[in-house]
């Protein structure tokens, strides 16, 4: 796309403004780091333009607070005492629920995501919000906790021009069909090939 400009124009008979006010579905995945840093700064512009914006983490710790959680969670506090930008929602799906299934057993944290997609459902039905991030939403899908055909009718026929963009490894195929922006992250190199683990200002 040089200069931003598209390589085709389809026939559809919508105008270019109709085209670029369409909602986006993005999906994040690979096996490479930046599938969520990417998707919160789509967050940071989507704020910038006043959407309300609605972040739900799906496979994080309700513990571990992650710097993007402040950053943006003090944004929402300036829209709210200032005016300025849009308002910000964060929420964890099922406390202490983390990527390694622990604590809890695998049954509460299938009831976890299944209660956190239906609220998802509901507010998208609502046009509760213009942007979500559904982090880490492809772990449930595949491991069989949230339907992925459910999930799939429910974003192709959400109203409105709600943006969703979604995260994690392993994405499935029906996803990637429906999506209309899809990225994959490939690890060319990481310091943990090296045994360095995690540092402040990196990923967290």
């Amino acid at each position: 796309m040089p200069q931003g400009q598209p390589l085709t124009v389809p026939a559809d008979g919508l105008t270019t403004r109709a085209r670029r006010n369409a909602p986006l579905l993005a999906v994040h995945t690979g096996p490479g780091k930046g599938k969520s840093t990417a998707a919160f700064g789509m967050a940071l512009r989507a704020w910038n333009q006043g959407f309300s914006v609605a972040v739900f983490q799906f496979v994080k710790s309700a513990k571990w607070k992650v710097g993007e959680e402040t950053a943006l969670s003090e944004l929402g506090r300036v829209h709210d005492e200032r005016g300025v930008g849009g308002p910000v929602e964060w929420h964890k799906m099922g406390a202490g629920w983390s990527w390694t299934r622990k604590p809890g057993t695998e049954i509460d944290h299938a009831a976890a995501a299944a209660d956190g997609w239906a609220e998802i459902s509901r507010r998208l039905a609502d046009e509760r919000h213009d942007f979500y991030v559904l982090d880490e939403f492809t772990y449930p899908l595949k491991w069989g906790w949230v339907d992925t055909d459910d999930v799939v009718e429910v974003l192709v026929s959400r109203p409105g021009t709600q943006h969703v963009v979604i995260t994690g490894r392993d994405a499935p195929p029906a996803l990637l069909d429906a999506a209309d922006l899809v990225t994959e992250m490939t690890k060319v190199k990481h310091p943990m090939d090296a045994g360095r683990k995690g540092q402040k200002g990196i990923e967290w």
